[in-house]
């Protein structure tokens, strides 16, 4: 299965837009979980873990969704 790039109006829009965007969601999704558990309160820097916790969601669905 080929990614191809959208045409939107003229501009062309890469496939890993969607990459980026499935991660935000599970991010969110996982930060909320995090928060009803209890377990957000020993995080330290908020911030700092939100984004290492972003970068290694998308590269877990861009190794397992990307092409060979």
């Amino acid at each position: 299965m080929g990614l191809r790039e959208w045409s939107l109006g003229g501009v062309l829009l890469s496939p890993f837009l969607i990459y980026v965007l499935l991660a935000l969601l599970v991010t969110g999704g996982l930060r909320w979980l995090l928060r009803i558990s209890g377990l957000g309160r020993w995080i330290w820097h908020e911030a700092l873990f939100d984004c290492a916790l972003y970068v290694c969601v998308l590269s877990l669905i861009t190794v397992v969704l990307g092409p060979l």
